[in-house]
């Protein structure tokens, strides 16, 4: 089974929050994933949406798959990079903030006929 995928690296946004958006499309036929993701308002939703095209650009032009019968058989998110900052807080104390980041992984492949 011919697959294809996209990786977007280092997004801004952290990945539990990530993970909620791609939990609804995995499995899911290319063009029901693109709807979903249209009409979810979530921060995640844009960038899912492009790792998504990508992912579809990919499979037509390197592989010569049919769009059409594309479905998002994997997709997963692990932690990027943190970026550590820290806030000033009461009696001259400092707390963490961690600003967490996403690697997004989402592969397309060829449904079988039938």
């Amino acid at each position: 089974m011919t697959q294809a995928k996209a990786i977007a690296r280092t997004v801004r946004i952290a990945p539990r929050k990530v993970r909620l958006v791609v939990d609804l499309i995995r499995g899911k036929q290319v063009g029901e994933a693109v709807a979903i993701l249209r009409h979810t308002p979530k921060a995640a939703s844009p960038v899912v949406e492009k790792v998504l095209k990508s992912a579809v650009a990919n499979a037509e032009h390197n592989y010569d798959l049919d769009i059409n019968n594309l479905v998002v058989s994997e997709v997963f998110v692990d932690e990027g990079p943190t970026l550590k900052r820290f806030r000033p807080r009461a009696q001259g104390r400092a707390s963490a903030i961690n600003k967490r980041t996403s690697h997004i992984t989402l592969v397309v492949s060829e449904q079988k006929e039938g």
